[in-house]
């Protein structure tokens, strides 16, 4: 249920400041277009300026140079987009918590949950887990042997988390995502046959950490494999064994990385990028969508690749452009050609 509250209220919570009614009160969010009397939307983005001219908000998030253009209230900040998410997280909260197991959850006897955090129906604790203060977990969820959950991390139905498995504290985990399941380890026979190797490490998750749906982190073959505090997963981000990936990383759906690599702090990567194991990749770096790297990235920056190998994201964009003209290129070349040499031979013949 959304919550009331004053622009006044707003501005200290995010260090705005306020132009026009400072009592002025809204209840949700919404966009400029849909937006009601009781609505705070946001403008980041110059193509929806004529939007804003006809709000029926009752107060926009923007910038001080829009603020001329504004016919409703507003909070003047730096970025309106991070305010605005922080907003959205004020008037809409997370449901709140209904405390206690429900009697069609499997709870082992020496399993530890507080009377602070909700277990749904059908939801499978074994044996020696320990769950944080206000933790939920929801339907069908399954919290394998000695796993540990951290305070106010919310477990989203039918997550899986395997074994030994480690995730800190205000998490959010959506549903369908499995972590610690065994990492893809097999060795090769002389028959051409498979001996599976034993994956005996774990996953350790950190501090507010989100992971959407469908994702599959597995679990270490020796060592952990560790997720960095503030980490952000799409949908459908597979991470192989033994990967390190370092604090407030942010990864698009469908990237697939592969075992032993280890990503720095702060990277991001785009949709269907492909990282190859036993590489490292330096803090600050961004891959662009499809990207494939299969070697270490040494230096910040921007990188795009998709079907060619990796490179800065500046020269992979002239390469582009040099890309649509080889064509013409080619037909002036070979006139070129037939003028110098004549009109026998050309370059295909060379």
């Amino acid at each position: 249920m959304s919550e009331s509250r004053s622009l006044a209220e707003l501005a200290a919570l995010v260090g705005a400041e306020v132009h026009g009614d400072p009592e002025t009160r809204v209840s949700r969010v919404a966009t400029l277009q849909s937006a009601g009397p009781d609505s705070i939307s946001f403008l980041s983005n110059t193509k929806y300026s004529e939007q804003l001219l006809e709000t029926k908000a009752a107060a926009v998030i923007l910038q001080l140079h829009a603020v001329e253009n504004c016919p409703v209230a507003a909070l003047i900040v730096t970025d309106p987009y991070l305010v605005y998410a922080k907003i959205a997280a004020v008037l809409h909260p997370a449901a709140a918590l209904r405390p206690g197991v429900h009697p069609r959850a499997s709870v082992a006897t020496d399993a530890t949950v507080p009377a602070s955090s909700e277990v749904a129906a059908g939801a499978v604790i074994d044996s020696g887990v320990v769950v944080g203060e206000r933790v939920y977990i929801g339907p069908n969820c399954y919290l394998g042997r000695g796993a540990v959950v951290g305070n106010d991390t919310r477990l989203m139905a039918n997550v899986t988390v395997y074994h030994d498995v480690q995730i800190g504290a205000r998490c959010l985990i959506h549903s369908a995502t499995v972590i610690g399941s065994d990492g893809f380890g097999n060795a090769r026979n002389r028959d051409g046959s498979w001996t599976k190797v034993p994956q005996i490490g774990s996953v350790v998750v950190g501090d507010d950490v989100e992971f959407g749906a469908g994702c599959t982190i597995d679990r270490g073959a020796i060592e952990d494999t560790i997720i960095g505090d503030g980490v952000r997963f799409d949908n459908q981000v597979h991470v192989a064994h033994n990967v390190k990936i370092g604090r407030y990383t942010a990864i698009a759906g469908q990237v697939g990385i592969s075992g032993s690599t280890i990503v720095g702090e702060r990277c991001q990567m785009g949709g269907q990028v492909a990282l190859s194991g036993h590489i490292t990749i330096c803090d600050d770096v961004g891959l662009m969508g499809r990207a494939t790297v299969t070697n270490n990235v040494k230096r910040p920056g921007v990188y795009s690749s998709g079907i060619l190998p990796l490179e800065t994201s500046a020269q992979h964009n002239k390469n582009a452009v040099r890309f649509s003209q080889l064509d013409k290129m080619a037909r002036t070349l070979r006139k070129l050609e037939k003028k110098i040499f004549g009109a026998h031979r050309s370059v295909d013949s060379e």
